[in-house]
C-alpha cells in the first residue's frame, strides 16, 4: 500500500502586518497550551512506562500516548498550513497491511516511528517555547505602556517588569519608549524566526520530497508489475477452467453428431441442439471474461453507469450509493444501482481502479461470504481524491492471499497511487476500502 502525498502548493500573497499579528496570536495560543500538553503527554510516557508490567495497563497508556502524538501532529500540520496559507497534505494514519490485530499493531509500530509526525511534534514543540516568550515579551509591553505615564503620577520610582530595583521617575518615559520597542521587535521577530522554522520542519526539503516520489513511484510500478500478474493467472484459470472445456465439449459433441447424421439423424440432431446451447454458453463466458480485462461502458458512460451494469448482474442484491460531486452531494442512490449520469468525472485510471476493485469484491461475496446484501459506497471526495467502500453481511475472515483476488485488488490500487483497508472479522461482516487519488 502507499499513500498519495501531494506536492505543497507556495504560500500565497498576504498582507504582512496582518499575517505577522495573526501569528503572534498562534504563538501566545501555542504558549499558554503547550505546557499543559506536554505535560500530559510525559505523564503519560512516565505512567505508561512505570505500568508496564501492571495488567497491560501501561501498554494501554503507550497506545494512548502514540494516537495522542499523531493527534497532536496532525493539528500542528493544519495550523501551519491554515496560519501561512500553504496546501500541506495532512497528516495521515498509517495503513494496515494486513487484516486482523496484527496488522493493526504494525501500523501501528509504523505511526509510533512516524518522521513527519515526529518533525510536527518537534515544530509546536519550539512553537510554544516562542510562544512563551511572546507571553514575556507581551507583558514586558504591557508594564512599557504603563510607565511611560509615571512622570503623571506622584511615584518617585517604578518597579521593573520582573521585579528587582526602581526605576526613577525621571527615566520611566525613555525606559517605556526603548521596552516597548524592544517588545515589539522582539515579537516581530519570533513570528518571523517561527515563520521560518515552521516551513523548514512541517514542509519537507525538495530533496525529501523527490525521494518520497521515487519511493513512490518504485511501489506503485511494482504494484502494477504484481496486479498484472494476478490478472493473467485469473484469466489463463478462467479460460483453462471455463471456456476451455467447454469448447472441447463442443468439439467432441459436434464429432458424436457427425457419426450419427447418417444412421441417426434425430440423435444427430439433438448432439447439434446441444452442441449449439454450449457455444452460446462459451460466448456468454467469453463476453464476461473479456468484462473483466475492459469495461466498455466504463470509458462510454462513466463510473455510475458501470457500476449500475455491475449491481444488476450481481447475485446479491446490492444497494449502490455514487455520488460523485464533492460540492453538491448530487449522484445516484438505487438499490440496484441505476441512476443519472454524475455531473463530475474522474480520471480513466482511477475510475478503472475502483470499478475493478468493486467487481472482484462482489465476486468474492458472491463466492465465499454468504451475504444477503451488499452495501457499494462511492464519494468523489475535496482534494480530488475517489473513495469507494464496500461491505456485505456475510461470515467474515477474508484475507489477502498471494496470487488471490484481495490481492489483485490491493496491487491495482497501489498502481493507481492510492490505499486499501480490509476488516473482515471472523463472523463478519466484512468492509473493504480504497482511495485513488484523480489525474489532475
Amino acid at each position: 500500500m502507499t499513500t498519495q502525498t501531494a506536492t505543497p502548493a507556495p504560500v500565497t500573497a498576504v498582507k504582512p502586518p496582518l499575517r505577522i499579528f495573526l501569528t503572534i496570536l498562534h504563538l501566545a495560543g501555542v504558549g499558554i497550551l503547550g505546557g499543559a500538553i506536554f505535560g500530559m503527554l510525559g505523564g503519560l510516557l512516565g505512567t505508561g512506562l512505570g505500568l508496564l508490567f501492571v495488567a497491560g495497563i501501561g501498554l494501554v497508556l503507550l497506545v494512548g500516548l502514540v494516537y495522542a502524538l499523531y493527534g497532536l501532529g496532525w493539528f500542528e500540520i493544519a495550523r501551519v498550513g491554515a496560519l501561512y496559507r500553504t496546501r500541506i497534505p495532512p497528516l495521515r494514519p498509517q495503513p494496515r497491511d494486513r487484516p486482523g490485530f496484527g496488522g493493526w499493531l504494525r501500523s501501528l509500530g509504523r505511526q509510533a516511528i512516524d518522521g513527519r509526525m515526529w518533525r510536527a511534534v518537534a515544530n509546536f514543540a519550539i512553537s510554544a517555547l516562542l510562544g512563551f516568550i511572546v507571553l514575556r515579551l507581551f507583558w514586558g509591553l504591557v508594564w512599557s505602556i504603563f510607565i511611560s505615564f509615571a512622570p503623571l503620577t506622584d511615584a518617585d520610582a517604578v518597579i521593573g517588569p520582573f521585579g528587582g530595583g526602581g526605576i526613577a521617575v525621571a527615566w520611566a518615559p525613555l525606559v517605556g519608549i526603548l521596552g516597548i520597542a524592544a517588545c515589539l521587535a522582539g515579537m516581530l521577530g519570533l513570528a518571523l524566526l517561527h515563520r521560518t522554522l515552521s516551513l523548514a520542519i512541517v514542509i519537507r526539503s525538495k530533496e525529501t520530497e523527490l525521494t518520497e516520489r521515487v519511493r513512490t513511484s518504485t511501489a506503485q510500478r511494482e504494484g502494477a508489475v504484481r496486479a498484472a500478474d494476478v490478472e493473467r493467472t485469473r484469466i489463463e484459470r478462467d479460460l483453462h477452467d471455463g471456456v476451455q472445456p467447454r469448447l472441447v465439449s463442443v468439439g467432441m459433441t459436434l464429432g458424436l453428431a457427425q457419426q450419427k447424421i447418417d444412421n441417426d439423424p434425430d440423435a444427430a440432431k439433438e448432439l447439434i441442439n446441444e452442441a449449439h446451447t454450449s457455444t452460446k454458453a462459451a460466448i456468454t463466458e467469453l463476453r464476461q471474461l473479456a468484462r473483466g480485462i475492459h469495461a466498455s461502458v466504463l470509458d462510454d458512460r462513466g463510473l455510475d453507469a458501470a457500476l449500475s451494469a455491475l449491481a444488476g448482474r450481481s447475485h446479491i442484491p446490492v444497494h449502490l450509493d455514487v455520488r460523485m460531486d464533492p460540492s453538491t452531494g448530487s449522484g445516484i442512490h438505487a438499490s440496484t444501482g441505476s441512476g443519472a449520469h454524475a455531473p463530475t468525472r474522474p480520471g480513466r485510471e482511477a475510475e478503472a481502479a475502483v470499478y475493478f476493485s468493486i467487481a472482484e469484491s462482489l465476486t468474492n461475496a458472491a463466492k465465499h461470504s454468504r451475504a444477503s446484501e451488499v452495501r457499494v459506497t462511492v464519494r468523489l471526495r475535496e482534494g480530488n481524491i475517489l473513495w469507494a467502500r464496500v461491505e456485505d453481511n456475510g461470515i467474515g475472515g477474508a484475507q489477502v492471499q498471494p496470487g488471490g483476488g484481495l490481492d489483485g485488488i490491493a496491487n491495482r490500487i497501489l498502481a493507481a497511487g492510492g490505499t486499501f483497508r480490509l476488516d473482515s472479522p471472523q463472523g463478519g461482516p466484512t468492509s473493504l476500502e480504497v482511495n485513488v487519488p484523480c489525474a489532475s
